[in-house]
């Protein structure tokens, strides 16, 4: 499941963007955006998603559970 922000609790801090190494977050309408296409989880990059160790507001990048989890290829 790739991450999503929830953008009721995002501060715009943009501490998330540029640890993206996916390039998938990015600013829209005032607040941080998941592109849930790009999303990896950072499988393959880190241990952890990057956003969510980042984010400075306790769950604000979470799971996307609405979504499949991200199959790294084989």
């Amino acid at each position: 499941m790739p991450f999503k922000i929830i953008a009721s609790q995002c501060t715009s801090c943009s501490a998330c963007e540029p640890l993206c190494p996916n390039v998938a977050i990015s600013e829209k309408g005032g607040s941080f955006v998941i592109e849930a296409a790009k999303c990896t989880e950072c499988v393959g990059h880190f241990d952890e998603p990057q956003c969510a160790a980042a984010c400075p507001v306790d769950n604000t990048c979470v799971v996307d559970t609405s979504l499949p989890r991200y199959q790294a290829p084989a």
